[in-house]
């Protein structure tokens, strides 16, 4: 699996001088007593580490420097737990270049009416400490997210760890490299972009390498390291020979184990965590990579075909986002338009995640159409039921815009003995004729990637974060 560096994200409590070392002391222990439960709640998928308290200026300066500097800190998260002057977090708001989440939260859950004094209310006010704070946030146009609830409910934790993988997805963003190997496919609209804008604003690297610079790779694989990958293969898939010789479909699958080795091999010698292939552009090459694409994605890497680097990206973007769990890469291709079952297949050439995969995948070999190569290897299965999301990258010229659609995945009911590609089949919402409607006059394209892991709130709060304009579809 490719991972990113570990993370954690700190927690800066905001208070103040005025009320007393005493209090002061309280506010600290508070903070403590919700940080360890958090961590050990099970429910955060990145650490919570305690700072000490926001009590001044030059301390929440210092803290947000520190923040930017450090590469293991995803983000910050902060609760005012008592009244927080605004004006001391100005600067080192300003400053944060990492995703910052405000939970408005209180350390009871209850008002105690029959012991309540005012030092209890003194303590104890992130009512008014958070609209304090909420305000210079919206003043910054800071674009962070609010939590708000009691810190124990479980909706509240799984707000915050939602949050926590938008976080790190963002930071990666900027560690996103994309090695194209060749160009786009002839005369697609959709797959053209900016590579100089995505870098500014996404922090995406795309890089551009001819086929031979990967063909060469390929003749480096030696047979031993063939012959380990498929014994792999073996106890991983079904095999289906069809009407192959089993030394022919062999040979074939054996090519696409070339092809995993050494694509795998370039990009980690280049740190790419992403690339595109194209089947226009396979000079020196016996087939189009297939099941060397699928099993690359299978272990995190962001693809996309036709030479489609902002979906690649994307593609890589979203599988850290939802640790790599039932997200990936897909193309609209056919509808279904039975009434009342109206439904879109979605499939590609050769390329479907298997992380979408609700049976055990077989490897088949068949001709592609497209080409003018060898039959290659491909993973074959049925696409998992769930909701989720999926979301395509389009540049208009001006600026670059996300489509959102909710959708409803199913299993198919329906054998297809014929289709040698996997299948993926899914409900848009709010239904079929307003969904693809709305789609097609905003611009979506064919490429996209999906996610039955991520919701719609996460990817606008990345958006957010990216100053990225989107339209949801739901």
């Amino acid at each position: 699996m490719l991972t990113t560096e570990k993370k954690e994200f700190w927690f800066v409590v905001g208070s103040q001088h005025l009320y007393g070392g005493k209090a002061l002391a309280e506010v600290k222990a508070h903070a403590q007593t919700i940080t360890d439960a958090l961590n050990e709640s099970g429910i955060l998928p990145y650490p919570l580490v305690l700072q000490d308290l926001a009590v001044s200026a030059d301390k929440i300066t210092s803290i947000m420097k520190e923040v930017n500097y450090r590469n293991e800190v995803a983000g910050v998260i902060t609760w005012m737990h008592t009244f927080s002057p605004a004006k001391m977090w100005i600067r080192g708001t300003k400053l944060l270049q990492k995703p910052l989440l405000h939970l408005a939260t209180q350390f009871n859950e209850s008002i105690p009416w029959a012991t309540i004094d005012m030092d209890f209310m003194n303590l104890n006010q992130s009512a008014h400490g958070d609209r304090e704070y909420g305000f210079i946030n919206a003043r910054l146009k800071k674009q962070n997210k609010v939590v708000v609830g009691y810190w124990e409910r479980p909706e509240v934790r799984q707000q915050i760890a939602q949050w926590m993988d938008v976080a790190v997805a963002y930071n990666e963003s900027f560690n996103i490299k994309v090695a194209r190997f060749g160009d786009n496919m002839r005369n697609v609209g959709v797959t053209e972009g900016d590579k100089v804008e995505a870098q500014i604003q996404f922090g995406w690297t795309v890089d551009y390498f001819g086929i031979g610079d990967l063909v060469q790779y390929i003749n480096e694989v030696t047979d031993e390291e063939i012959d380990a990958l498929f014994a792999e293969y073996e106890g991983q898939y079904e095999f289906f020979y069809g009407t192959y010789s089993r030394e022919d479909w062999e040979k074939s699958v054996k090519v696409q184990a070339s092809y995993e080795i050494a694509i795998k091999r370039f990009l980690d010698d280049g740190g790419y965590t992403a690339f595109t292939t194209n089947f226009e552009d396979l000079y020196g090459m016996k087939q189009l990579p297939g099941l060397a694409v699928q099993r690359l994605m299978a272990q995190g890497y962001g693809f996309a075909g036709e030479g489609d680097w902002k979906t690649a990206a994307l593609d890589r973007l979203l599988k850290v986002m939802s640790h790599n769990q039932s997200t990936g890469f897909m193309e609209d291709y056919t509808y279904e338009l039975a009434a009342g079952q109206e439904s879109i297949l979605q499939s590609h050439m050769l390329e479907v995640d298997p992380s979408l995969a609700s049976n055990k995948p077989k490897i088949v070999v068949s001709p592609l159409g497209i080409g003018d190569r060898e039959d290659p290897a491909r993973l074959v299965f049925d696409g998992k039921a769930g909701d989720g999301v999926v979301v395509s990258m389009a540049d208009f010229g001006t600026n670059y815009k996300l489509l959102i659609n909710e959708v409803s995945a199913f299993e198919p009911t329906v054998p297809a003995p014929n289709l040698p590609v996997a299948r993926v089949l899914w409900e848009v919402k709010p239904n079929f004729q307003d969904g693809v409607k709305a789609w097609l006059e905003n611009g979506g394209g064919h490429h996209t990637v999906v996610s039955l892991n991520l919701t719609t709130d996460q990817i606008i709060t990345y958006a957010k974060l990216v100053g990225l304009e989107y339209v949801v579809i739901k």
